[in-house]
């Protein structure tokens, strides 16, 4: 079973492809607003990778649009400062650059490109994916995802093995019950197991003794130590089939993320946040795992990203999009001093949350 990154890259390698592609997901995002801004004629002041003030020696101004381009030190995302657009900044009405003074549809696009170009990002990343390696095959097969300490499976068994047989029969991901792996290891009460393994294009059989252990209920189980994911083959695809299963892929990502996001609102599922260190140890841990993975990360966070923007939040991209679509339905503008509360109040809540989620990284609490 070939991956694309099995060359034994160092650790500082897969940070950095970490970081580079949490740049690409602020940069698309912000180049959303930024082009569209441009196209409708406003004047954008700063273009930011960061928070914070510049950091010295990364920064640089167009000399033909005016615009500075910086790198800046809070890493939580980035922004595009377009003239007129800041909370308390005083605007001419005669300023036809200024965000205020352009056409509420222009202004409602520049708001919505942000979000819309993590989606199109999504859909070029899946088409590139699809076109040149392959989806996915409808086989599904056990892998091993990690080998836990304690087990006799540690030495035996690595990252990235697909179990293909258990005791010479074979064994997929879809098998319930007592077919499934954890069934038919539990039959055997303690006996060893004899597993047939594909690693690196090669087919071995590994011997593993499981380890007694009782459940929740206080019932006898049996445990071989590994954390298990799925695993299909590649199948390759026309540039059409690509490009279609390309367009649907953001639907069905954004369908995802809203149903989990369903689960941890009615309590179902447990929130796990996490800031940009988080993050970034995501991408290394998906790009250890293989080049394909980390961009399927990378293609899933755009869709998350381009969602998360679009919620009716004060501060975020959907809230001034509720403002912009009033303005659009009723011709006319809502007061600007209560957007700019409403901003506000937002923008601090939203700073008060990335700090706790970046206290949450670093187990603060």
């Amino acid at each position: 079973m070939a991956r694309w990154d099995t060359l034994g890259y160092s650790r500082g390698v897969y940070i950095a492809l970490a970081i580079l592609s949490l740049g690409f997901l602020i940069i698309v995002h912000e180049g959303g607003h930024y082009f569209v801004a441009r196209w409708c004629g406003m004047r954008v002041e700063r273009f930011s990778l960061g928070f914070g003030p510049a950091i010295p020696g990364l920064k640089w101004r167009s000399k033909k649009t005016g615009t500075q381009f910086q790198v800046a030190p809070i890493p939580f995302g980035g922004f595009v400062e377009i003239r007129g657009m800041n909370i308390a900044e005083e605007v001419d009405p005669d300023d036809q650059f200024a965000y205020p003074n352009r056409p509420a549809w222009q202004r409602f696009l520049t708001i919505f490109a942000g979000p819309a170009t993590n989606y199109l990002s999504a859909i070029l990343l899946a088409f590139l994916l699809y076109n040149c390696h392959g989806v996915e095959g409808t086989t599904a097969y056990i892998g091993v995802d990690e080998v836990m300490p304690g087990y006799d499976a540690l030495g035996k068994l690595e990252s990235g093995d697909r179990i293909l047989q258990v005791d010479h029969e074979a064994i997929f991901a879809s098998d319930a019950n007592e077919r499934s792996l954890t069934g038919r290891i539990t039959a055997k009460k303690g006996a060893p197991v004899l597993l047939t393994v594909e690693r690196d294009g090669k087919t071995l059989d590994v011997s593993i003794t499981p380890r007694s252990d009782k459940d929740d209920k206080g019932n006898p189980i049996y445990l071989i130590g590994i954390h298990k994911t799925v695993q299909t083959d590649t199948v390759s695809v026309g540039v059409f089939d690509a490009a279609g299963r390309a367009l649907v892929y953001p639907i069905e990502q954004t369908k995802v993320i809203a149903g989990g996001l369903y689960d941890i609102i009615t309590g179902a599922q447990k929130a796990d946040p996490g800031g940009p260190k988080r993050i970034v140890e995501e991408f290394s841990k998906h790009f250890r795992a293989g080049f394909v993975t980390g961009i399927k990360l990378l293609m899933m966070l755009s869709v998350y990203l381009g969602l998360f923007n679009l919620f009716p939040l004060p501060a975020l991209d959907g809230g001034r999009l509720v403002f912009l679509t009033y303005e659009l339905v009723t011709r006319r503008r809502a007061n600007p001093k209560i957007e700019a509360m409403v901003h506000m109040g937002g923008i601090m809540v939203l700073g008060v949350l990335m700090i706790l989620v970046t206290l949450h990284d670093f187990h603060v609490f």
